[in-house]
């Protein structure tokens, strides 16, 4: 049988963070990649998950996260599934 630790709120993890919304440069930064990088990805459709209102373009730490942990690999000849 578990037993279940409670995890004071102050050191819980924020999940604002990982839900709220960041702009281009940042979510760059975040992908290691330039800014023009992930603006191509964003024409051809390879890229993370975005937002867009008006001429913003906004990202989601959560969508990056999850859009690079989907391209995960153990060896350059493995394929995606």
């Amino acid at each position: 049988m578990q037993t279940q630790t409670h995890i004071p709120a102050e050191n819980a993890p924020a999940t604002d963070y990982l839900d709220g919304f960041i702009d281009e440069s940042k979510a760059a930064d975040f992908l290691c990649q330039s800014i023009r990088t992930i603006q191509k990805w964003r024409v051809t459709g390879f890229g993370p998950k975005f937002y867009k209102s008006g001429r913003s373009v906004r990202y989601r730490r959560r969508d990056l996260l999850e859009w690079g942990d989907a391209r995960n690999r153990k060896s350059t000849s493995a394929y995606a599934t």
